[in-house]
């Protein structure tokens, strides 16, 4: 590519290659001549969008929080239907669009990195926080809800992660342990 072309490469194309080899490898492989190798351009286009590499990693990890927490939970606190539904819309749109898939790997990197763990741990607060919220208005009490919600959390990080769209069965297993988590 020449440095035109690069140019136009946007800092989320350069964020979700990131987060493709954070997954992968691990932040230790997030370097970037190997990011600008998969992008297929030069690493002089990295400078378009990052000073470097520790600027690469906060907006690596504002990122993550944002597009696979804050924009997710907004978008189902808007939902318009029942609270039931509002949980299944969720759920399904996370697992759909593999919006957990990373994950595992962030947290992987907030196991030795305090950046990486403060946002991890606020990211978790929140999906937990609102997990609990959609629970409580289906009905549920306060520590009823909780537990759902965090068996729904860990259930999604863990199965995008780890099973990925394995199964053909993905749709309908789905559908089960929704019926499972909103069962009184």
């Amino acid at each position: 590519m020449t440095d035109n072309s690069s140019s136009r490469l946007t800092k989320a194309d350069w964020l979700q290659a990131a987060l493709k080899i954070l997954a992968d490898a691990g932040i230790e492989s997030v370097k970037i001549v190997p990011l600008a190798k998969q992008l297929g351009v030069t690493s002089g286009s990295f400078y378009w969008h990052f000073h470097n590499r520790p600027e690469l990693y906060k907006a690596l990890l504002d990122y993550w929080e944002r597009e696979m927490t804050v924009n997710p939970l907004e978008a189902a606190k808007s939902f318009e239907g029942p609270p039931e539904e509002r949980i299944w819309h969720l759920m399904e749109h996370v697992m759909d669009t593999g919006l957990a898939k990373y994950d595992i790997a962030v947290w992987h990197w907030a196991q030795f990195d305090s950046a990486a763990h403060e946002v991890f741990a606020r990211a978790m607060k929140k999906r937990f926080a609102f997990g609990t919220w959609m629970f409580e208005q289906v009905g549920f009490d306060r520590v009823q809800a909780e537990v759902r919600a965090r068996m729904m959390v860990i259930y999604m990080m863990g199965e995008s992660t780890l099973l990925s769209r394995l199964s053909d069965r993905r749709k309908e297993l789905l559908k089960l342990k929704y019926e499972i988590l909103i069962a009184s």
